[in-house]
């Protein structure tokens, strides 16, 4: 079930491990608004849909 399986949201270490990216290119992302962050105070989070929708938006930039 993947909902328990994993979180509905990343701390920007483990977003960059799960996209296999560093910090400067995940926030250069951020900054061309091609992933959009949550703040909650300090704390910057990215959510699982948009790591999911960046993906499927590069597969079919490849697919073009």
């Amino acid at each position: 079930m993947r909902f328990m399986d994993e979180p509905f949201a990343y701390r920007v270490n483990a977003a960059c491990r799960v996209l296999g990216i560093g910090r400067t290119k995940l926030y250069g992302l951020i900054n061309e608004g091609r992933i959009r962050p949550i703040k909650i105070g300090r704390r910057v989070l990215i959510p699982r849909s948009e790591l999911e929708a960046l993906v499927k938006r590069l597969e079919e930039e490849r697919a073009e």
